[in-house]
């Protein structure tokens, strides 16, 4: 556990010296998208019977944390192609089992401060939500799952403009599809089927049901974990990889 703490201390370091800006960073693109999609487009408008802003904020939760989370990627890709830190970790006494969820650790940690920013946003939007317990484990579960696939990502990429694609291919997607700012419902059948699939998909489903009080999800719930013991068990390959 002291190499977990170790990973996870220096990437908490990081993180205080850029607190500010990244806290207001995190609430750029959120406060965006609520201007135009909650106040603008959506005002009015009601989706799987509740206002639009309240429909479309859990999805913006599951999204920023999303986003915030598999953003480790890039630092990671930093540090191994630039900067060369990434081999301290390689060459210190710890196993890659302790290095990737030390990094994993700081991307849930990553999540929780960018839903914590959402979730203020509909406070000062009087958007009545229910933020208790349930839903910020689904968020801790959502960082654990994308800060797992973000460390096994930065390990399979070979240069910092792969990852840029790998970004642009597979999360931007993501972002807009799985039912973040729409209900699946108005999707093809087709297409709703495999959006089903997407993990985010399944931590919109967990957070939307919990922040409005809705019975939980317990399907998605097990997809989430399932995609969370899988990206772990591949980050922690790539990273014993990396080592050798």
């Amino acid at each position: 556990m002291s190499g977990v703490w170790a990973v996870f201390y220096r990437e908490m370091l990081i993180l205080r010296g850029r607190l500010g800006r990244q806290l207001a960073n995190y609430a750029i693109s959120p406060l965006l998208y609520v201007i135009a999609f909650g106040w603008g487009m959506g005002r009015g408008v009601r989706m799987e019977g509740v206002d639009y802003l309240a429909f479309m904020l859990p999805g913006l939760m599951a999204l920023s944390s999303m986003n915030r989370s598999f953003g480790m990627a890039s630092e990671l890709n930093i540090a191994r192609f630039y900067w060369h830190t990434f081999e301290e970790f390689q060459t210190a006494p710890i196993g890659a089992a302790a290095v990737a969820l030390g990094e994993v650790a700081a991307g849930v940690a990553r999540a929780l401060l960018a839903a914590v920013v959402v979730a203020a946003l509909a406070l000062v939007g009087g958007v009545g939500l229910d933020l208790g317990p349930v839903l910020w484990l689904a968020v801790i579960a959502n960082g654990f799952m994308f800060g797992a696939a973000a460390v096994c990502a930065a390990m399979i990429v070979r240069t910092h403009a792969d990852q840029a694609n790998l970004t642009g291919f597979i999360i931007t997607p993501m972002s807009f599809l799985c039912g973040t700012f729409f209900s699946l419902e108005a999707m093809p059948p087709w297409a709703a089927t495999i959006i089903q699939i997407l993990p985010l998909t399944q931590a919109s489903h967990c957070i939307r049901a919990a922040a409005l009080d809705q019975p939980t999800p317990w399907l998605a719930w097990a997809a989430m974990g399932l995609y969370c013991v899988a990206f772990f068990a591949l980050a922690v390959w790539r990273v014993r990889q990396a080592s050798v």
